[in-house]
């Protein structure tokens, strides 16, 4: 069925998103179980890994069935959708597009036929080597299936070509042969008729957890998914390993030698605080960032208040630290980002403050220490230190949990280019004054890596440093990632805003492959 190749929704402040984690994935094998429902509470709770499209395939072991849809979790499926995928497997993804186009066809779960049925698969991550990979599928499928996918704009579905192509060996035989060959960051989820797989980069370098149910198994993109459904925590999947869960059990085998770099950022900002990574709880570490702050970058003020939601840890951390009152000194539309309303010049003229609204009660005439995760293009910030002023903070201090963003991420974050980053080439000075700051601090690389309580050669810091664990292939075939461009203005302006067009929705998203 022909589909519109919009988003469902339009954003209302594209001129500064958060830093975007590429999407969220979630399996499970539970015979006896409703897995679809038990797969969209788990997405509900990956819901912040991928706000533009959501989708679940379920099997009933004879054959696969998918619905995916643009827009949030809880727009995509409701109680029709979720009762027609019945069976006892199912997996379930949500997208923030960090390569590819914004479009119901590069909505997953991909899928793909294989010699015995269908293959349904997740991808939470990026690869560095599509290119190589199309031409692998046109050594071995021809030529006429690699210009297909050439057209695609996902490595997803080049893997999932990958994954289905070969008709003399099984799924699970073709994943051991295909796995080694990707390069770049992949937490994997993907199923036939009878079987669930999860497999991880031998970086590691985004998260996968292993969960148990009493009649059965969840994979998923982090702890607190797990938890949302009841399963216990296992462990993690380890870099360079391939789980493969069916009637028979569980069974793992190793694809590649591990050699850890998970994503340090997963700690500052991508993953939800209640989830924990490699032992560690994400608040407690975003905690401990804040504190370190406080010793690296202490000031004279009255209020420690955080820029919610991501900043809030911190902003307790730092407060704690310093003697300094912690307060709420912003509210936060938490529905704002996203409306069916077609953005207007009013709402260009609104910009930041359709998110955020200060408590001018707390913050008149008080010095303010603001805390943030990050400082990406630097127009959310500049426009808060604005709107601080005019509510009539005496002085406004930044200070961020995180070291500057210096380099873009080839790994499944959203940084596209160094020329749309606010700190290359300036001095947290320059950039204070650029935001309209009294003084702007960041925490230091050591200082972040030390809260994590991970040895810095087990974290990718790439984003922070520009030393990539994965090498990176020639930059005209890293896609929109280039590591250099011509030199761009420091990001859209805060009110700028893009028209986007819908695309169509409803119970049409069923599939039958």
């Amino acid at each position: 069925m022909a589909r519109g190749d919009g988003r469902l929704n339009h954003d209302l402040l594209p001129g500064e998103k958060g830093p975007q984690d590429a999407c969220g994935v979630f399996g499970v094998w539970a015979p006896g179980e409703e897995v679809a429902k038990l797969t969209y509470f788990g997405l509900y709770a990956l819901q912040h890994r991928g706000q533009e499209s959501a989708g679940i395939a379920t099997s009933n072991g004879e054959q696969l069935l998918v619905y995916k849809d643009m827009g949030l979790v809880s727009q995509v499926f409701d109680e029709t959708a979720l009762n027609s995928l019945t069976g006892h497997i199912a997996i379930g993804h949500t997208r923030y597009s960090t390569t590819g186009a914004t479009t119901w066809e590069n909505a997953q779960p991909t899928l793909g036929p294989t010699a015995g049925g269908t293959i349904a698969l997740g991808h939470n991550g990026n690869l560095t080597n599509t290119h190589e990979l199309l031409e692998l599928v046109a050594e071995r499928y021809g030529a006429a299936r690699r210009g297909a996918l050439g057209r695609s704009t996902t490595d997803t579905a080049v893997v999932t070509a990958l994954l289905a192509g070969d008709p003399d060996r099984t799924l699970e035989a073709t994943a051991l042969e295909v796995l080694p060959r990707l390069r770049g960051a992949f937490s994997l989820v993907f199923m036939d008729e009878h079987t669930l797989y999860a497999a991880r980069d031998p970086h590691g370098v985004r998260p996968l957890v292993l969960g148990r149910l009493e009649r059965g198994w969840v994979v998923a993109s982090e702890t607190a998914a797990l938890d949302i459904v009841g399963a216990a925590l296992v462990r993690e999947v380890e870099p360079g390993e391939l789980i493969v869960i069916d009637a028979d059990g569980l069974r793992t085998q190793h694809f590649a030698e591990p050699t850890p770099s998970g994503c340090v950022f997963e700690y500052v900002y991508l993953a939800r605080p209640d989830t924990t990574i490699s032992g560690r709880s994400v608040h407690a570490a975003r905690v401990e960032m804040g504190r370190t702050l406080a010793r690296e970058h202490p000031v004279e003020a009255d209020l420690v208040i955080p820029v919610p939601e991501s900043g809030t840890p911190a902003a307790i951390g730092y407060a704690a630290e310093s003697g300094i009152r912690y307060a709420q000194g912003l509210t936060k539309n938490a529905y704002v980002g996203r409306t069916f309303i077609q953005p207007s010049q009013t709402l260009r003229q609104l910009g930041i403050r359709l998110k955020l609204n200060p408590l001018r009660e707390v913050i008149r005439g008080q010095r303010l220490v603001v805390v943030d995760d990050s400082i990406v293009r630097g127009n959310t910030q500049r426009a808060l230190v604005r709107m601080l002023r005019e509510a009539g903070a005496a002085e406004v201090h930044v200070r961020i949990s995180s070291p500057p963003v210096q380099w873009p991420c080839f790994y499944g974050i959203d940084f596209a280019s160094r020329a749309e980053l606010i700190a290359p080439g300036l001095t947290a000075e320059e950039i204070g004054r650029s935001i309209g700051a009294d003084s702007l601090g960041y925490v230091s690389l050591a200082g972040m890596i030390a809260a994590t309580e991970q040895p810095a050669s087990r974290l990718c810091t790439a984003c922070f440093t520009g030393r990539y664990p994965i090498d990176l292939p020639a930059a005209h075939h890293l896609g929109k990632n280039l590591l250099e461009q011509a030199e761009l203005p420091l990001g859209a302006p805060e009110d700028g805003l893009s028209a986007l067009l819908p695309s169509a929705g409803g119970a049409t998203a069923l599939e039958r492959p």
